[in-house]
């Protein structure tokens, strides 16, 4: 049978980085196993929806290179891929399982469930709907024919009749054996008084229709694995296979990975931005490549100690085997270590085109543009760097004191003034260099002190890319005024 993965997202807001690890596990998966990778998008909780977060899933998709190879905007042989257009299907299915017995119906007042709710936590303990109460209850096992055809006028819900004394076991290929006893499990309800299946009930009939083979998706659907199963076996199915993934941690503390953590330290949560006080990592100057292989690193390896992958080398090389059970630690400073090395070999021109990049050297001749990049590249963390490392060029750094104090002593004016004279001699950047260094081998002048004289003169501190591309930048006219407004400044 062929591969069939399916990432299901519920469109109520921007996705978060853990639903789009597990999107790209579920890439992988799909792509090792030369398989389907399927966007389905779970919005039958109508009250929770939020408007564009559909679009926003799917653009957030295809810019990490994970295109659905089925969906609502891809198409596919097995849709509709929204669970909202698909609520025939689910009436169809509903009635099986009444037919079967293996459902009922329940007429049950709100009022009457919270009384129930009451009295069992006074007693300290938790309230379930089930085989030791439900003919407590009105429902279609403890009403007449003539009855529950008039309540089914008005409001009511399905829910699955569990059978007591069981024991429930699925396997998960992450964790192992996962087994329940049924006297623990609620009759889950299957259907809400709206007409809209649950999430449990939908979730299993679709994954059934769409030919899912593997589901891979968060642990913190592990707990629902068992009903999962019963829901399987009141049709008569057989399951598919499951994964359970690791949650994505907090960087510090206990606890899951929140947009309350990263409001409160200063990094995204989301890959993209979310209105306009909620960037994503992609505004914050990350490329798609850097972040999908960070998210590759939380909560799975390939055995080795090798940390950047490109998304094909990961298509190739991910493995059940090499997914972890523990939670995954968040680590911004990390994801941005691995950024800064796709940074440093990413082509200038495709660097060129993002945003941030456009915004800084608008104002910079073309020619000029793709040389910063290529100079600069390699000291950028995000490309939101750029800024601050080329502020220079337009207007230089107020001059570091103590690097200043250092030189002072040396006869830095000596250095400026044979620097001035060179530019004055129309020589700048490789030309100066060679020249320059001539100079201070045949005066028995200190390298050190010549490097440093001229990158305060021109930068205004000891640190940056080469010397003397930054003078080629800047060209002849704007290096040799620095220099000279330096050996004022000294004098």
């Amino acid at each position: 049978m062929k591969t069939r993965v399916r990432f299901a997202p519920s469109p109520t807001g921007p996705l978060h980085i853990g639903g789009l690890r597990t999107a790209l596990f579920n890439y992988l998966y799909a792509r090792k196993h030369k398989g389907t990778f399927i966007l389905r998008v779970e919005d039958t909780d109508q009250n929770r929806y939020v408007s564009g977060s559909e679009a926003y899933i799917q653009e957030a998709l295809e810019w990490c290179g994970m295109v659905p190879d089925e969906g609502p905007v891809n198409g596919g042989a097995y849709g509709p891929y929204r669970q909202s257009e698909r609520t025939s299907i689910y009436k169809k299915h509903i009635d099986q399982l009444i037919a079967s017995g293996t459902a009922y119906y329940a007429f049950d007042l709100t009022d009457t469930l919270d009384t129930s709710r009451k009295e069992a936590e006074k007693k300290g303990e938790t309230f379930r709907y089930g085989s030791h109460n439900r003919m407590q209850f009105r429902n279609s096992l403890t009403l007449s024919d003539s009855e529950i055809k008039a309540a089914l006028e008005g409001d009511y819900v399905v829910r699955l009749k569990v059978t007591p004394g069981q024991r429930v076991s699925v396997t998960d290929e992450v964790r192992g054996n996962v087994t329940v006893e049924s006297d623990l499990l609620d009759d889950k309800i299957l259907m809400k008084s709206d007409g809209m299946p649950t999430y449990h009930f939908a979730n299993v009939v679709d994954d059934r229709l769409m030919e899912i083979t593997t589901v891979i998706r968060g642990e913190e659907w592990l707990p629902s694995l068992p009903m999962h199963k019963l829901i399987y076996d009141a049709f008569g199915w057989e399951t598919p296979k499951f994964m359970h993934l690791p949650l994505i941690l907090k960087p510090n503390g206990k606890g899951k990975l929140s947009k309350r953590d990263g409001d409160k330290d200063g990094f995204p949560v989301f890959p993209l931005e979310w209105g306009e006080d909620t960037p994503g990592f992609r505004e914050m100057g990350f490329l798609p490549e850097g972040l999908v292989n960070y998210l590759a690193l939380l909560g799975w390896n390939d055995g080795s100690e090798k940390e950047l992958f490109s998304l094909t080398e990961l298509e190739a090389a991910f493995s059940v085997e090499g997914v972890q059970k523990a939670g995954a630690r968040f680590d911004y400073e990390k994801a941005k270590s691995v950024n800064h090395q796709y940074l440093s070999k990413a082509d200038a021109g495709t660097l060129l085109v993002m945003q941030k990049a456009q915004e800084v050297l608008n104002d910079f001749e073309e020619e000029k543009q793709l040389q910063i990049i290529n100079l600069f590249k390699e000291r950028l963390y995000t490309i939101n760097d750029l800024e601050e490392e080329i502020a220079f060029l337009r207007n230089p750094y107020p001059y570091d004191e103590k690097s200043v104090a250092k030189i002072q002593n040396k006869n830095p004016l000596m250095v400026l003034k044979q620097i001035a004279l060179l530019l004055v001699n129309q020589k700048e950047g490789e030309t100066i260099k060679n020249a320059l260094f001539q100079w201070a081998k045949n005066n028995d002048v200190p390298l050190g002190l010549v490097m440093q004289s001229f990158r305060l003169s021109l930068v205004g501190k000891l640190t940056g890319p080469d010397l003397f591309e930054i003078c080629t930048l800047l060209g002849k006219n704007v290096s040799l005024k620095r220099v000279q407004n330096f050996i004022q400044y000294l004098s």
